[in-house]
């Protein structure tokens, strides 16, 4: 089935364009990738649900065809994007976040966006104390890498110290052909590590503050910490629902149709419509 999508360019607070697609009809979905991700790694899911909803992609701020025109990394940054997204589709809308982009959409939530209904996979929140964590500087240490244009270093500091993959893997990584795609988002990644930080526990006092339904997901084969950061935001938002997807991991994107029937059933019951 063929999709047609609208491309349009919109500009938020501080005079950044973002690139944002349109597909489908009906009530309003945003989707929101992670680290090293653009709209086109959510395009799959989006297409899975563009029958139902009027499904949105944008590209981050920083990376794909958006630019970044502030002069430093804020949340608040991307926060200002998401409004702009939102007020682009009417002014309201559901949302749904994968890993740093699950992060994300919460923090809009708990910023008092206009968001009706949201769902998260894996946000990468640090949830218990002794797990692992990051060293606290790896944050200035990433921002010295992409000021001095070194893509390829800035990935690589991100891939091993962040999200723990190891340095063979890493070097495989670099020799294969989507390596490229994986070093054009570096600029962008300071913003992924800003809104997650973590090497600090996750806000609970501000999660447990959130009001709209919440639907949080993982797959029973992802890694432990991102497993118990799901289970804890379901735990704290009052009347979260937790979804677990047994066989996925953390590159359900890439095998959309699951989780796609999945968020048709959570975002229609914000429609008053039946999903079958």
């Amino acid at each position: 089935m063929t999709t047609n999508i609208t491309t349009a360019n919109i500009t938020s607070k501080d005079g950044t364009t973002l690139a944002v697609d349109t597909a489908g009809q009906g009530a309003p979905v945003i989707l929101v990738g992670g680290a090293f991700n653009d709209r086109s790694t959510v395009a799959a899911l989006g297409a899975e649900l563009a029958p139902a909803f009027t499904v949105v992609t944008y590209d981050r701020r920083g990376r794909g065809a958006s630019d970044d025109s502030s002069e430093e990394y804020l949340v608040a940054n991307e926060i200002d994007d998401l409004a702009a997204v939102i007020e682009h589709v009417g002014g309201r809308a559901s949302v749904f976040g994968h890993s740093s982009g699950a992060v994300l959409v919460l923090e809009g939530v708990m910023r008092g966006l206009p968001i009706d209904r949201v769902a998260v996979y894996e946000p990468p929140y640090c949830a218990d104390e002794n797990q692992p964590k990051p060293p606290a500087d790896v944050y200035a240490r990433l921002k010295a890498l992409v000021a001095a244009g070194d893509r390829d270093g800035a990935a690589e500091l991100f891939l091993g110290e962040l999200i723990g993959v190891p340095a063979e893997v890493i070097a495989g990584m670099k020799a294969g052909e989507e390596w490229p795609f994986l070093a054009d988002k570096a600029p962008s990644l300071p913003y992924d590590v800003l809104v997650t930080t973590p090497w600090q526990l996750m806000p609970l006092e501000r999660i447990a503050g959130i009001s709209v339904p919440v639907l949080a997901v993982y797959g029973d084969q992802t890694a432990p910490g991102l497993a118990a950061a799901t289970k804890m935001v379901a735990a704290t938002v009052p009347g979260a629902e937790l979804k677990v997807m047994p066989g996925e991991d953390h590159a359900v994107l890439q095998r959309p149709a699951a989780l796609a029937s999945i968020l048709t059933k959570f975002f229609s019951a914000g429609t008053g419509r039946r999903s079958e």
